[in-house]
């Protein structure tokens, strides 16, 4: 048998290395974790053991010193050991989806499957936590964007037409506080008007007391059914097991759940909070005093650095590249404001 190169040892080595810092990666999570979704994480867990044995039988006695994964996978275990959130699902959903075992001639079909499998696997776990992050949450982060790019717009187009530094201020904050109450109003409303909607949506639950009471061979139960969108034969054979059993205590359909949306009152408040804390920050120059365009540039530094985190935020959540995604929340934020500011000039006064 052919002795392995070099190179093949060392690919080989960082393999395993990965796969045991992958495999630990899964073990922390369901270390913080209960139920189904523990068990599935434990599973994971014995999946990238199998690969490991794959890289163990061809090192045989090369195994050498053991190595570490790579420093993606060891920061994700150490974000997994202290916090194991729905971040951390994200991050190792990309890590899966980078898996090299695709190309490499020595990683088995059955491995590549494998990791492709994986990683909707935690797409689908991480989709669990986005869900239940899905009301408050959105609203905390869209809050505090749209306050850093509405009042950075605000400021700079104001503040480009020559007015003075008090002035600007008292704008600023005329438009943190307006913002601010129409973010958590509108989402307020938002949210009480879709909980409504669900309300009109679910069935009336002292319609059951009426079944007892249709005609067997001619009633009009199927045909809630059929309003529901079943066929005509399916729905007059749901109708006939309904009645079959009234005895079971069950809805004429499944109601659906207020917490899909989240609560009214936490998301305006969320969304309130949020929404002021973005928009603070292009005032705070002017707060302590800075003015001209040096308190621009400061308000633009400061506001480009929030909108690279909830750009990196938002795209952990949704699985995407979190560079990008900041890179994108950049370039739309200072576009805005770099328009206003442009606008401000040429509309501008000197005032006296």
């Amino acid at each position: 048998m052919t002795e392995p190169s070099a190179t093949s040892l060392r690919k080989w080595r960082r393999f395993l290395a990965d796969e045991r810092a992958e495999a630990a990666v899964y073990r922390d999570l369901a270390g913080r974790r209960t139920g189904e979704d523990r068990e599935i994480l434990l599973a994971l867990a014995d999946a990238e053991a199998r690969h490991e044995a794959h890289w163990l039988a061809l090192l045989g006695d090369q195994v050498g010193k053991p190595g570490r994964g790579d420093i993606r996978t060891r920061m994700l275990g150490w974000l997994a050991r202290r916090f194991g959130s729905v971040f951390v699902l994200a991050l190792a959903q990309r890590a899966e989806a980078r898996s090299p075992y695709d190309t490499d001639a020595d990683a088995t079909p059955t491995m590549a499957a494998d990791e492709r499998i994986h990683g909707e696997v935690v797409r689908a776990l991480a989709a669990r936590g986005r869900n239940r992050l899905s009301g408050t949450f959105r609203a905390a982060v869209f809050g505090a964007n749209d306050g850093l790019v509405s009042n950075l717009a605000l400021v700079l187009g104001v503040g480009a037409t020559g007015i003075p530094t008090p002035l600007i201020l008292a704008t600023g904050l005329a438009g943190l506080l307006a913002g601010a109450l129409s973010m958590g109003a509108g989402e307020f409303v938002s949210i009480r008007s879709q909980r409504e909607l669900l309300d009109a949506s679910n069935p009336d639950p002292g319609a059951r007391e009426a079944l007892p009471h249709l005609d067997v061979d001619a009633n009009e139960l199927a045909l809630v059914y059929r309003a529901r969108g079943m066929s005509e034969r399916e729905a007059a054979e749901h109708a006939a097991e309904i009645l079959r059993d009234l005895t079971v205590e069950r809805p004429l359909e499944e109601t659906r759940d207020h917490e899909e949306i989240g609560s009214a009152l936490g998301a305006a408040v969320s969304s309130f909070l949020f929404f002021a804390s973005g928009a603070i920050i292009p005032v705070l120059p002017y707060i302590f005093g800075a003015s001209g365009f040096t308190a621009v540039l400061i308000a633009a530094a400061l506001v480009g650095l929030a909108l690279l985190g909830t750009g990196a935020v938002v795209g952990l959540l949704s699985g995407g590249p979190p560079l990008l995604r900041a890179l994108r929340q950049l370039a739309i934020g200072f576009g805005a404001a770099g328009a206003t500011y442009l606008l401000g000039l040429a509309f501008g006064t000197t005032v006296g």
